[in-house]
């Protein structure tokens, strides 16, 4: 009875998911998840003819960003504000954690990594003449306190 309402392979020029869903179609209600599942899959890959993009570019998370300063500096909360973008507060922060990354990384050249390390040897240089300058201090304080113990 259903079986001669649904194409058979040599007749047919359509493709396999289409027949699937007929047949699915074709039954009425569906009594398992596994067959509802199918159907769900069988009209899923018909419907959906591109595939689904799910990440987006740089520029695009970028924007997202400023997006969402832009309205947390107007007066917005930042939950209404990634609400307003489309993205999870976690997602928020990674992204701007990504971009914050690069950015303070490019700023290192030979100028300043020289710079660095003359401002090392600075630091240390003083550091040597303030425990110099320490040590004489409890040197003298050692001495008064002996002289006053009467210890020589």
């Amino acid at each position: 009875m259903i079986e001669d309402d649904l194409p058979t392979r040599s007749d047919s020029t359509e493709t396999k998911p289409e027949i699937e869903k007929m047949t699915v179609a074709a039954r009425g209600k569906r009594s398992s998840p596994k067959k509802a599942a199918a159907g769900k899959v069988a009209s899923m890959v018909q419907e959906s003819d591109k595939p689904r993009l799910r990440r987006l570019s740089d520029a695009e998370k970028l924007e997202k960003i400023r997006q969402v300063e832009a309205a947390v500096a107007g007066g917005a909360t930042l939950k209404d504000a990634v609400g307003a973008a489309s993205v999870s507060d976690q997602t928020y922060y990674t992204w701007k954690k990504a971009v914050a990354a690069p950015t303070s990384g490019t700023s290192s050249s030979p100028v300043a990594v020289d710079d660095e390390f003359a401002e090392f040897i600075q630091l240390e240089e003083e550091n040597r003449r303030l425990r110099k300058l320490l040590g004489e201090k409890l040197r003298a304080e050692n001495a008064e306190l002996r002289k006053r113990l009467g210890i020589t």
